[in-house]
């Protein structure tokens, strides 16, 4: 990652930086940057602030260890703001929660890539009164029937049932293939991956 061109002098040396978790697109906090703090960041690939009530640098999570690690970073149009896109090794808020703007997960898309994640978590937890799990461990044959009847059971649903049943049953397909491409070893953002490139602009 580049160090972005910042306009300093017009800031008095501050400039806010927005973090959004890389996956979910969810913004986690805000908080204040100098120089200093941005060249560390860049270094260490962790997010440093500048407190401006303790009047130092803080990497975020150096008390806590819920790091937050940098994906990317990028200025604004007018040089003036900081987005800064990071995988958060564990809830951002001292309250505890995912974000410090409330505490209610991502929304919208951006809970597919959450989904994502809790599926993941439970295969790794092994923990056999999860369904997840006791389906991820019938095996991938399993897992790739199961996504089978889901794709099947939505297109029926789609020429006879109800909207809401429909959705309902598009949501199970969902599921079932977020499973199926964890079981692979792939995750929701590989298949992602693969339609950016493909809509990509033609150079």
């Amino acid at each position: 990652m580049k160090l972005p061109k910042i306009d300093w002098k017009k800031t008095g040396g501050l400039v806010p930086a927005i973090v959004q978790d890389a996956a979910t697109q969810q913004v986690l906090m805000l908080g204040y940057m100098n120089a200093d703090a941005l060249r560390r960041t860049l270094r260490t690939k962790k997010v440093t602030f500048f407190s401006r009530t303790k009047n130092r640098l803080w990497t975020k999570g150096e008390s806590s260890k819920n790091f937050l690690r940098v994906v990317a970073l990028e200025a604004d149009c007018d040089h003036d703001t900081l987005l800064i896109r990071a995988r958060p090794d564990g809830p951002t808020c001292h309250r505890g929660t995912v974000s410090c703007f409330g505490d209610g997960g991502a929304s919208g898309t951006g809970f597919l890539a959450h989904l994502d994640q809790v599926v993941a978590a439970r295969l790794k937890g092994g923990d056999t009164s999860s369904y997840t799990v006791r389906l991820a461990k019938e095996g991938v044959a399993r897992v790739a029937q199961k996504v089978g009847e889901e794709g099947v059971e939505t297109a029926l649903a789609a020429l006879s049932a109800k909207p809401a049943e429909f959705a309902g049953e598009a949501a199970d397909l969902l599921y079932h293939l977020i499973v199926l491409l964890r079981v692979k070893k792939l995750t929701l953002a590989d298949a992602v991956a693969v339609l950016e490139k493909r809509h990509a602009p033609k150079k």
